[in-house]
């Protein structure tokens, strides 16, 4: 079904424009580009593909986890767990900036499904023969900087062996590439831990929890607040896109795009569909509100960064970009980063929960 699903992305992407922004037609949870009915009417999904309904979820609480988690007396101490993981992530990220924004993605896409269990690392799952996380739609031949938390984690069990989990590894990982990425403006903040890590991973819960490029407003809130996040946490979240790349088959089609922009693209993605293009052309490789006023300039790659433009949203949009001398939005970042972080977490060992050894395969 993934593969299927994947041919029918690449396929859509040398299509003709669609005019699909702020059309409420959301296909496979916003993976997927809506396209033309032939029937007329105007946008339906490929392939019957449906989008999947969302309740607003409670807000994550950090109560149940601890700064400084890994520094007590007890049975959980590992006193430099922090600065292992650091020195791993400043070394990796230094060779290649992209690593970073593969971190701060990891974590997000690990958070949003099952909560931050470190799931979306594991390449087989307890009780079940499908396919895990990383080969859904929203992450196969997408994610990347599995081998940084892998070197995390070896450093860490060589410092203190079934301490410290692959969750809160990753979360270490994701809050130090911010970090590096920004030059220090998002300051080496205080990540709370004491998550255990999860023993299910499916792919086909990908689509049902991650928001898609193809997102309208009204469904990147939805998506949101099924995690208990509100829309200010949506918009400051979104803005990690001012690093990274994005897939060809994702990039938007919308008329009012920037021309200069559009063509860029257009040159650009000839190629097929997993060609891969920046999500801020303009300081591809550095955190900063660039993205907030590559929003206001119709100057942003996905149809879900568009939707930001939107009367709702348009105006923390620009708080952003004129706060950018007192790094507002690096502060609040780093505030949303954290409270994503205590989505649905596991912080006690059971069936479903434990302290891996490896974090590509369960105990």
């Amino acid at each position: 079904m993934d593969a299927k699903l994947a041919a029918l992305v690449a396929l859509l992407a040398l299509l003709g424009p669609v005019a699909c922004h702020g059309a409420s037609i959301i296909c496979l949870g916003g993976w997927v580009r809506p396209v033309p009915s032939l029937l007329g009417g105007g946008l339906v999904c490929p392939g019957n593909l449906t989008s999947y309904p969302l309740k607003k979820g409670p807000a994550p609480s950090a109560s149940v986890l601890k700064v400084g988690y890994y520094n007590s007396s007890s049975s959980n101490a590992c006193p430099n767990a922090e600065d292992i993981v650091r020195k791993v992530v400043e070394d990796a990220v230094s060779k290649d900036p992209g690593t970073g924004a593969g971190l701060i993605r990891l974590f997000f896409h690990d958070c949003f499904v099952r909560g931050c269990d470190a799931s979306v690392l594991l390449r087989n799952t307890s009780g079940s023969s499908e396919q895990t996380e990383m080969f859904g739609l929203p992450n196969i031949n997408s994610l990347r900087g599995f081998e940084v938390i892998d070197a995390a984690k070896a450093a860490l069990e060589a410092a203190c062996p079934g301490v410290v989990s692959c969750a809160d590894t990753l979360a270490f990982a994701a809050r130090d590439a911010s970090s590096v990425l920004s030059g220090g403006r998002i300051s080496s903040f205080a990540m709370p831990a004491g998550r255990h890590d999860g023993r299910v991973s499916l792919a086909n819960e990908t689509t049902d929890n991650l928001p898609g490029p193809f997102c309208d407003l009204n469904a990147l809130n939805n998506f949101f607040a099924a995690k208990g996040l509100d829309t200010d946490d949506m918009v400051t979240l979104s803005g990690a896109h001012t690093i990274g790349q994005a897939r060809c088959a994702f990039v938007s089609n919308r008329t009012d795009m920037n021309a200069t922009l559009a063509k860029d693209l257009r040159d650009k993605c000839m190629s097929g569909g997993n060609t891969k293009v920046a999500l801020d052309y303009k300081t591809p490789d550095t955190m900063d509100v660039q993205y907030y006023q590559n929003v206001n300039d119709d100057d942003v790659v996905l149809d879900s960064d568009a939707a930001l433009s939107s009367p709702a949203t348009k105006p923390l949009v620009d708080t952003y970009v004129a706060g950018s001398s007192g790094n507002l939005w690096e502060t609040k970042f780093a505030a949303a980063m954290v409270k994503m972080g205590s989505i649905e977490v596991k912080t006690s060992p059971g069936a479903d929960a434990e302290i891996r050894k490896k974090c590509s395969i369960y105990n």
